[in-house]
């Protein structure tokens, strides 16, 4: 890409072709007329408003409220004899043990031992935050790491308030130190965006501490105003955003793990790592993933290596050995808490009977003497249960697992409260959010104010570009949903934000939903302890056990584990194994050494055999590995850097060659770079541009998330490509007849490392073609339906495929490959518009997107221009025709449906007016510099 274009451009493949030349002097920063802006067009055809006959053309499909056959859920009853005296479940639920801040001063965030500013005290009062615990006052006062000079490992339980105090931490140290800048790292982007809102409100109007504008370095025109200079910017990096983020732009940058190293890595190859203040580690056990956690110590030992202090704050619910981490972190202060703010119960089902479980110790000799032979158990030994849930009357039930799951969902949900049920499956949680439907209440039988949210969250999810599920048409009216993978990022946005109101009261989940974004139940019901075939670890069961009760509308949390016979002494094992201590995944047997000896020698932070062995010392491998052991792993891995041809070496200095540089700054991994490089290089050969595939198949990742590929559907595909794409298909490798003899019942081996990368191409390619439809504007959910995978999972690949994009055109940039890089390019604003180049310019409007963008084009908004050009009242019949899908409507809701989308229509507006205005300064640049 050149150099010397402005920062936020696309280049000329992406919107040149839909750009219309035209005078632009006398226009900036003037709201135009649509008549105004059709006289300035000279020789391009008609743009005027479209003519639309009647809007009652558009007919909406009714209103209904459809919901499955109903079912009765069986009774509960109550057999225990409660003991006497008070339990602390029931003294906690009587008594207020937590102190406040009027018996503990301290408590109070405005104390002068804090220092906080006033407006964060509000902020954070105004979301619900008017004290802290104990436990978090001694952690910030005790540690040392409130003065912003010392290292902090933490964890504390689900729900404890482990986020709060780093969100102090983090605040305070830039506060206090103008210029520099804070780097959150999440592992999930469903936490970022979370998070980033979040913290949004938390420092909104916190003025910091000015710097004087001659220190700033000089920034294009569109740049200079961003708001009040003044306050807390914080900005959120993930996926496959393109755009750098400038260190003089942003306070806080809220980031992936993929993306936090990335930012790190540039800061020291540019110099300005200097200017980073702070950086905080959550979720700090994904350290011990091997896909993606090792990159945490990659980012975390580039940081203990520098020459100035950078303060490093870990935190986790889920660390047993947090004194090492805290060894690896610079001698980091540890701390760790035990405090739950809502007492929790525990129980375990059996064979419809309840049984308590206050402990692991308990739940081990409770399943231990229900999974034994009733011979070999005196009547005094077996455990005493708490309550029976009766044996239902539908043949639907008669299993006593599934039983025991909708009896205890129905009994929270028609209490009032939220229940979150785990499932080992997708199929399962649809199947199980179903079953749960069918028991409670009716439409009929629900107030009216709650059907009126119910059926706008319908109406929200059918006006997505998926569609509106037909198994959660039936289930949402009674206050049901499911959660999980096979879902789009909307809908299950949408559904959990429901969840999170109150609107729904029962969400069916996979295990994943524990680990990403939070949503705390009343009751959390375990349907078993698996993830597909396998058992959970112990440190997934605690992040899902974690999710019982919410401070601040429950006063108490429940978990209900439901076993089968045959898993009762499995789960008992697990509840009772302790959890696994995080270790480093650069050990010989993991991966990850390569990538982190590259890194520090392509960054120049270390560069000879001393500096790296010093590089090394600060690693967590360091604290889990022989001396002697560690030296020679390390010379092993710089020699076959060198062999590769991935670094050379020179008089005892180490550099990284091109090619070396080029994996480091497309952040992929030695391995996966060596393969990419393989595959370009073959590409550049003969690159085939009078086709598609040969683009997507590029930027398709190394490592995609197709598990099996349906070769029937890849055969039919296979025979409709054309001239073009077939030279594609054999040229990156692929053979028909082995796609015919897959197609009839073959099978493709993945034994040695060549049937390993062979079969990475089939699936790389197969994943290909369906990127090639969504390019094409095929909708999602067409795409589903076409290839036989779930709506969620297609999504997922092309939100990967814009990060594997965006790696690749920087791989293609380093190696000097412009030509590529541009195609590249080219293709990831066609996948991130989901249209033809056609609307690529139109997709750049916040709110118009693949389906959206074609309905504006058909009607003559075919330019960010005219769009600009045009008032939210012309933009709104547009609208209207892009919302088929939206049910018909009483008057008043009718209003409101018209209401919102005129907002959209100012967002829309808005959002093209600061596109075009862009646009027309950066050609009067140009037309300076010429």
């Amino acid at each position: 890409m050149d150099s010397g274009k402005p920062s936020g451009f696309r280049h000329k493949t992406s919107t040149g072709g839909t750009k219309i030349g035209c005078t632009t002097n006398s226009h900036i920063g003037q709201k135009r007329t649509f008549d105004a802006f059709k006289d300035d067009q000279k020789g391009v055809p008609d743009l005027s408003l479209p003519h639309i006959k009647n809007q009652t053309e558009f007919r909406r499909p009714l209103l209904s409220t459809k919901t499955f056959e109903p079912l009765k859920a069986s009774d509960i009853i109550d057999v225990s004899d409660r003991p006497e005296g008070p339990s602390e479940y029931s003294q906690r639920r009587a008594l207020a043990l937590t102190p406040t801040p009027h018996t503990n001063p301290v408590l109070d965030l405005s104390h002068p031992s804090y220092g906080l500013p006033r407006q964060l005290i509000i902020n954070l009062a105004s979301l619900g935050v008017k004290s802290i615990y104990p436990w978090q006052s001694d952690c910030l006062l005790k540690s040392g790491a409130l003065s912003g000079n010392r290292n902090l490992v933490y964890t504390a339980p689900t729900g404890g308030g482990k986020s709060l105090v780093a969100d102090i931490l983090m605040i305070k140290k830039i506060l206090e130190n103008p210029g520099q800048k804070a780097i959150l790292v999440l592992p999930y982007v469903a936490l970022v965006q979370e998070k980033l809102r979040w913290l949004r409100k938390v420092v909104e109007d916190i003025e910091r501490p000015g710097i004087e504008e001659d220190s700033l370095p000089e920034r294009p025109y569109f740049w200079q105003k961003k708001g009040n200079e003044n306050t807390i910017r914080v900005v959120g990096s993930f996926g496959g955003s393109r755009e750098r983020i400038l260190w003089d732009d942003i306070d806080i940058a809220v980031c992936t793990i993929e993306k936090a190293n990335s930012l790190v890595n540039i800061a020291i190859d540019e110099h300005s790592i200097s200017r980073l203040g702070v950086v905080v580690m959550d979720e700090l056990h994904m350290i011990d993933d091997e896909n993606r956690g090792y990159i945490l110590e990659l980012m975390g030992t580039k940081l203990l290596s520098l020459e100035q202090d950078v303060q490093l704050i870990g935190m986790s619910a889920t660390l047993n050995n947090a004194d090492v981490l805290a060894q690896w972190l610079n001698d980091a202060k540890f701390y760790i808490s035990r405090y739950r703010p809502v007492p929790v119960e525990e129980h375990l089902v059996f064979d419809n009977i309840i049984y308590p479980a206050s402990t692991s110790s308990t739940f081990y000799k409770t399943a231990t003497q229900l999974s034994a032979s009733p011979r070999f158990i005196s009547s005094q030994a077996r455990p005493k249960p708490v309550r029976i849930i009766q044996t239902s009357e539908h043949k639907e039930f008669i299993n006593p697992l599934l039983n025991a799951v909708v009896s205890l969902a129905n009994e929270t949900a028609r209490a009032g409260y939220g229940a979150l049920i785990f499932c080992s499956s997708r199929l399962g949680s649809e199947r199980t959010a179903t079953y749960i439907s069918q028991v409670l209440p009716r439409p009929e039988e629900i107030l009216p104010s709650v059907m009126t949210l119910r059926v706008d969250l319908l109406s929200e999810l059918r006006n997505t570009s998926t569609g509106l599920d037909c198994v959660l048409e039936k289930i949402i009216p009674v206050g049901v949903a499911f959660h999980h993978a096979g879902l789009t990022a909307e809908e299950r946005d949408l559904i959990a934000a429901a969840y999170d109101a109150g609107t729904i009261k029962v969400i069916v989940a996979t295990c994943s939903l524990a680990a990403g974004i939070n949503l705390p139940a009343r009751r959390v019901i375990l349907y078993g302890a698996r993830m597909g075939s396998e058992f959970v670890g112990p440190a997934m069961l605690r992040q899902m056990r974690g999710r019982a009760g919410r401070k601040g509308k429950d006063e108490v949390g429940e978990t209900y584990l439901c076993c089968q016979k045959s898993d009762l002494e499995a789960v008992a094992e697990l509840m009772e194994t302790d959890l696994p201590n995080v270790e480093s995944c650069l050990l010989p047997d993991k991966r990850g050494i390569q990538r982190a000896l590259l890194e520090v020698i392509a960054t120049k932070l270390a560069t000879s055999d001393e500096s790296i062995d010093d590089y090394m010392k600060k690693t967590l491998l360091y604290h889990s590995i022989d001396r002697q052991v560690l030296v020679k792993m390390t010379g092993t891995t710089l020699e076959n850097l060198v062999e590769t041809g991935l670094a050379k070496r020179h008089l005892g200095t180490y550099e990284a060659s091109l090619l070396g540089q080029a994996i480091v700054a497309s952040s992929l991994t030695p391995e996966d770079g060596l393969f990419v490089y393989r595959e370009l290089s073959r590409a550049l050969q003969g690159f085939v541009m009078d086709g598609d595939m040969h683009a997507l198949y590029t930027f398709t990742p190394v490592h995609t998330n197709v598990q099996n590929i349906n070769w029937q559907i890849f055969r039919r595909e296979m025979e409709g490509l054309g001239e073009a794409n077939l030279r594609v298909l054999t040229l990156v490798g692929l053979k028909p007849s082995i796609i015919n003899k897959m197609a009839q019942g073959g099978t493709m081996k993945e034994s040695t490392p060549t049937e390993i990368e062979t079969t990475r191409i089939y699936k790389r390619f197969y994943s290909a073609l369906q990127l090639r439809d969504i390019c094409n504007e095929m909708p999602i959910y067409a795409v589903s339906k076409k290839y036989d995978m779930p709506r969620g999972v297609v999504q997922n690949l092309a939100q990967a495929c814009h990060v594997f994009a965006a790696g690749m055109i920087k791989f293609c940039q380093k190696m000097d490959w412009g030509g590529l890089a541009a195609v590249l390019d080219h293709y990831s604003d066609r996948l991130r518009a989901g249209a033809k180049s056609d609307l690529v310019g139109l997709a750049e409007i916040t709110g118009i997107k693949s389906r959206t963008a074609r309905v504006f084009w058909e009607n003559g908004f075919k330019t960010v221009a005219s769009v600009a050009a045009a008032y939210p009242k012309d933009i709104l019949p547009v609208l209207l025709m892009a919302q088929p899908r939206k049910p018909k409507l009483d008057s008043q809701s009718e209003q409101k449906y018209i209401e919102k989308l005129q907002k959209r229509a100012e967002l829309i507006s808005s959002s093209a007016n600061r596109i075009w205005e862009r646009q027309m300064q950066a050609e009067l640049d140009r037309e300076d510099e010429e």
